[in-house]
């Protein structure tokens, strides 16, 4: 039978809705038991994920001055738990890859990326060249070190469960790297990765100056910001903005874009949206064949309008 140990991620406060995703995905393994690993300072998040149905035993590793955050530091100690696991998964996230990599190399094998769908125990689907193939693969590795694409499975949202915590010290902490600091932009919409909503701007925007239009919009009807590497590349906007292959993927319920022509590497960033609705001057943009709803026009009487009526 199978046993499963997922990797949490969280902020300090909060346990990332990512970590509720792959459990939804480690749920269709039909395993013996799935457990949680949580590195944190705070054991009140265990409490979070304790919470979910389905978990057995949240596995609680206290890690002081930030080394939670640190792949080098927890690394081992996931790759030592996970010898006792036929599958360790974590999020297809920033933190997640980071991670996981060191986690299969430590244990001897080869890891599995972006985990889209589960055929079996120990085969899945996952796609290739920037979304436009999906591939199946089958491995036979004592343990599946896999990272879960979570724009592809939804949260768990179950809240009854009543799993078991036991605590532990972290005592891999590295010596050769330190944690400095984490910079976040300040900003009151929501975040991106987990937003229902999502309005990006690409280079029909123009410049830095006239994406205030958008973010209007957006803070209209509580929605996140995103944008096209274009839009990051011309200064426009951060890079923590960028949605797309290169960026981030995401899979809002709404999913709405100006100026954006479609290239294929944010196509891929896109495809598991609920709805998507394009805005583009160019009545030939690529975008408008993946859009539900297409609108020919010029984004800055459009979004006025739009504006008005709100």
């Amino acid at each position: 039978m199978s046993k499963v140990l997922i990797l949490a991620e969280h902020n300090g406060n909060q346990v990332n809705q990512s970590t509720a995703k792959v459990l939804t995905a480690a749920k269709q393994l039909n395993a013996e038991s799935i457990d949680v690993a949580l590195f944190a300072a705070d054991i009140s998040l265990a409490s979070q994920v304790a919470a979910l149905a389905g978990v057995n035993e949240v596995k609680f590793i206290r890690s002081s001055d930030n080394h939670d955050q640190l792949a080098a530091s927890i690394a081992p100690t996931i790759a030592d738990m996970g010898k006792d696991y036929t599958h360790v998964w974590g999020p297809s996230t920033t933190f997640g890859k980071d991670v996981m990599p060191r986690v299969a190399a430590l244990l001897g094998v080869n890891q599995v990326s972006d985990i889209m769908e589960i055929i079996d125990t120990n085969t899945f689907k996952r796609p290739i060249y920037a979304g436009n193939a999906i591939i199946t693969v089958k491995t036979d590795t004592p343990q599946i070190v896999a990272t879960v694409r979570t724009a592809s499975f939804a949260a768990d949202k179950s809240s009854d469960g009543n799993a078991t915590v036991s605590e532990s010290t972290l005592s891999t902490v590295a010596d050769h790297t330190s944690f400095v600091e984490l910079s976040t932009g300040n900003s009151d919409r929501p975040d991106l990765q987990t937003a229902s909503k999502v309005i990006s701007g690409g280079r029909g925007v123009g410049s830095e100056e006239n994406f205030h239009i958008v973010y209007d919009l957006a803070d209209k009807i509580g929605a996140a910001t995103g944008a096209s590497r274009a839009a990051v590349d011309a200064g426009y906007v951060p890079n923590d903005m960028q949605v797309g292959q290169t960026g981030k993927i995401i899979a809002p319920d709404l999913y709405m874009c100006f100026g954006i022509s479609g290239a294929i590497q944010h196509l891929t960033g896109i495809k598991d949206a609920g709805t998507i609705v394009a805005i583009n001057k160019d009545g030939d943009a690529p975008i408008f064949e993946v859009a539900d709803v297409g609108l020919v026009g010029d984004l800055f009487k459009i979004i006025p309008e739009m504006m008005e009526k709100l």
